[in-house]
């Protein structure tokens, strides 16, 4: 027997070993991915979306394709891009979602080696399994719900139902959904090779750019866990900025039930705390700020970087260890006078702007913000005055010319 054929044989023993990853891949040389997807639609939303596991690295990278009001395709196992591409491209021309599919598979020389799934603007679905990944180990399948359609290949034998089942009895955001039930089908066994990436994607023909959702965890031994951080903490930077809009509304009890939310949400997203404890100054709560604050350097001692913005704690025993003024450049002054004039604390603002340009008269920002308190104080010329100082010093200080012209008009 010669060294190829014992190469093959070798790799066939794996295979039928299950110790493997991935084995129509090494055997055929093909790009070939152990994986499952759902694609979903949400009427009311008008979103579209697709979460999607597999044992290989960077999934997300070739199997997702959503354009906001055309549709979405799924393309997994011998992937091939131009699905994707051609579908969206067929359904702008008036094809049915079911066309749209077919027409790339018609003319592909290897479709029996894919596994495509796709979704049109009013959720009609349609997809198809290559005929030979039946005779890979593990279940090749596709499974249509309303507004959904779920696949996989080389799963654990209750994969796809498990996924229906959870997406239809789940509630929530389309994200939240769809990342439920790809968790299920985790839960139910997944890829009898393993788990190595995940990612998710949702786009609405409504959404400002900052509400798209395209997550990815391109390689991870947790990618499941990883995906649902993100998501985590995607919905908590928005409770977070909800909860700082609530409170400029004085809505306060509206605001302590997001904040709530916040806090759980972006729990180990140091880059975070600086805007919680804000809110929570906000609120009036010093002492929560305080514990947001040393939480944030016990889990990055980079974070001391931004302590000067908090001076306004410096009279408490835990923070007033921690600043160092002597250490404080202009920029630090500035960021501490910033967070001063944002609590409304416009006395104290005042008088630490004017400290600051006794030591950097030129400082056309520290004008700038004193100009900003002065005007929230309600003493207009004299703010004038501070902004025409910070514009003479720097005519490119934009924040300063709008305020300025605010106040001229």
């Amino acid at each position: 027997m010669n060294y190829k054929n014992l190469l093959l044989f070798f790799l066939l023993g794996l295979y039928l070993n299950g110790n493997s990853q991935n084995i129509p891949s090494l055997v055929l040389n093909k790009n070939i991915n152990s994986t499952f997807s759902i694609v979903a639609y949400d009427a009311d939303e008008q979103e579209w979306g697709i979460a999607v596991a597999t044992n290989n690295i960077y999934v997300g990278s070739s199997t997702i394709y959503i354009e906001p009001g055309v549709g979405a395709f799924s393309v997994i196992a011998e992937t091939e891009p131009i699905y994707g591409i051609n579908g969206l491209a067929q359904l702008k021309k008036g094809m049915s979602i079911e066309e749209s599919i077919q027409n790339t598979r018609n003319s592909d020389e290897e479709s029996h080696y894919r596994q495509v799934s796709g979704i049109d603007a009013k959720g009609q679905v349609y997809a198809f399994t290559g005929e030979a990944l039946k005779y890979w180990k593990g279940s090749a399948a596709y499974l249509y719900g309303e507004g959904y359609v779920i696949m996989g290949n080389q799963l654990a034998e209750n994969v796809l139902s498990k996924m229906a089942e959870t997406y239809e009895k789940s509630r929530g955001t389309l994200a939240e959904r769809l990342l439920e039930s790809l968790i299920a089908g985790q839960k139910a066994g997944g890829q009898i090779t393993g788990k190595q990436s995940t990612a998710l994607a949702v786009k609405g023909s409504n959404h400002e750019w900052f509400n798209q959702i395209d997550f990815r965890v391109d390689n991870s031994k947790t990618p499941f866990n990883d995906l649902q951080v993100l998501l985590n903490y995607h919905y908590g930077r928005i409770r977070v900025n909800q909860t700082i809009y609530a409170l400029k509304m004085n809505n306060e009890k509206r605001a302590q039930g997001l904040l709530l939310q916040a806090e759980s949400l972006t729990d180990g997203w140091s880059g975070m705390y600086s805007k919680i404890a804000l809110a929570h100054l906000l609120m009036g709560n010093e002492d929560k700020a305080i514990t947001v604050i040393q939480k944030a350097l016990d889990e990055n001692k980079e974070w001391k970087s931004i302590l000067p913005v908090f001076y306004c704690l410096k009279e408490h025993p835990e923070i007033k260890k921690l600043i160092h003024e002597e250490a404080f450049s202009v920029k630090d002054w500035n960021n501490a006078i910033m967070i001063m004039v944002e609590l409304n604390r416009l006395d104290e603002g005042i008088q630490l702007a004017k400290r600051t340009l006794n030591t950097y008269p030129n400082s056309s920002y520290t004008h700038y913000l004193l100009g900003k308190a002065l005007k929230k104080n309600g003493v207009l010329e004299r703010a004038k005055s501070s902004l025409e100082k910070a514009l003479q010093l720097d005519k490119e200080n934009v924040e300063a010319q709008r305020l300025l012209l605010f106040l001229n008009d």
